[in-house]
């Protein structure tokens, strides 16, 4: 339920300016949020923000985006007419007093509505400056669309999925996206603390294209060095690992098996054609022998019966779950992952938490995702506007 305090107030006092739209700003902006620091989201009047309007698998809660829901907590909604001459000095004012801008328009947008990082280190030098894009504002495809399965097509990453002779395989999540975020927080952390040494703040470039090619650290690397880079039309899970790092199927359903020593398969399964390639640890070479011997063993048994044979004896095994399964098990329910709100629109919502704990306290919902500029008039004030002036401002659409 939405928490009456802020138990985590780690960023409590840093302001930061979200002119963000889609997931990976959003997101981004929403760690740090989450981390108490007092985000301000710049929104167009008229609810047209694309994440209010838009949502995964066409679901809303009594009319509220699942997408806008779950990268908007614990944040406040300003509308702004940036191309208004009185929306922009608002603007102008919130960046004097702020410690932290973060957009993801394309590149050039910030700069024709005079928001370029030149234009706000003049009335701003402390101020931290993060930018996202897909590519860079350097880049010959600086114009194009930076979307996540964009990304992965192009970052390679939708190659190295799947088997050999099926097509590449989307990942069913938006990767990039979400680690784009992260890599934002990351970064706007790393520039708060530099600023404690400094006294300046500084601009940050994140693009999704280095967030993608960042997620495949290990894979890449195996590629820069000459590695081998075939795809498997067994079980193998990826082109890197020996056997029988992969994905059986079973009776009932399928089975994950990581790295194990040959010696250990071996013992536990005493099969006969396993005995020859066992000379080695993990022999790299084998390993198509060796998934294709243990893909005809596995439909042997249940998923269930061979968790309960294999992970006494040592090996690395865990099933398949659907998010029902995932959500059943006993570990995940530990880890208390879910946070319930309500909502005073889309009613009753269930949202991830914040992943980090810290032993100051954990990050609790207590700002409910906004309705469009649902706190205008209260950030107007703050910024010294008169009551009946925040009025004029609304009144002539500036706000």
């Amino acid at each position: 339920m939405k928490s009456d305090g802020k138990p985590l107030a780690i960023l409590e006092g840093i302001r930061i300016l979200g002119f963000t739209q889609f997931l990976l700003g959003p997101a981004g902006v929403q760690y740090l949020a989450d981390l108490g620091a007092d985000v301000i989201q710049i929104e167009p009047p008229g609810g047209g923000l694309f994440e209010r309007n838009y949502a995964n698998g066409d679901l809303f809660l009594n009319g509220v985006s699942t997408v806008f829901l779950c990268a908007h907590r614990n944040q406040r909604s300003l509308t702004l007419d940036l191309k208004h001459p009185e929306g922009k000095a608002v603007a102008k004012r919130l960046v004097a007093g702020a410690d932290v801008l973060v957009q993801n328009f394309r590149p050039g947008v910030m700069a024709r509505l005079g928001l370029s990082y030149e234009d706000v280190a003049a009335l701003n030098p402390r101020l931290i400056y993060a930018s996202c894009s897909g590519y860079g504002e350097a880049s010959t495809y600086r114009d194009r669309p930076g979307q996540d399965l964009l990304m992965q097509a192009i970052s390679g990453l939708a190659s190295i999925s799947g088997r050999a002779g099926q097509p590449p395989t989307a990942t069913g999540a938006p990767v990039v996206d979400q680690h784009g975020a992260a890599l934002l927080a990351m970064s706007v952390l790393a520039a708060l603390f530099d600023r404690t040494r400094t006294g300046r703040g500084q601009k940050i470039e994140v693009t999704m294209l280095s967030a993608a090619l960042d997620l495949q650290m290990e894979v890449v690397t195996n590629y820069l060095n000459g590695g081998h880079m075939q795809k498997s039309p067994t079980s193998l899970a990826d082109m890197l690992h020996p056997g029988p790092y992969g994905i059986y199927e079973t009776k009932d359903g399928y089975l994950a098996l990581s790295l194990v020593p040959l010696s250990l398969l071996q013992e536990v399964f005493q099969l006969p054609e396993l005995a020859p390639l066992a000379t080695d640890r993990f022999n790299y070479p084998a390993r198509e022998q060796i998934a294709r011997v243990l893909e005809l063993v596995m439909r042997t048994r249940s998923t269930a019966e061979w968790l309960e044979y294999l992970v006494p004896r040592g090996v690395w095994a865990a099933p398949i779950l659907d998010y029902k399964g995932t959500f059943a098990e006993p570990a995940v329910r530990e880890a208390n992952v879910i946070l319930e709100v309500e909502h005073p629109v889309a009613g009753r919502v269930r949202l991830l938490r914040f992943p980090l704990e810290f032993s100051s306290g954990r990050a609790e919902c207590w700002r409910l995702p906004p309705m469009p500029g649902e706190h205008t008039q209260e950030i107007l004030q703050e910024l010294g506007y008169a009551e009946a002036e925040a009025r004029r401002l609304q009144e002539m659409g500036a706000v």
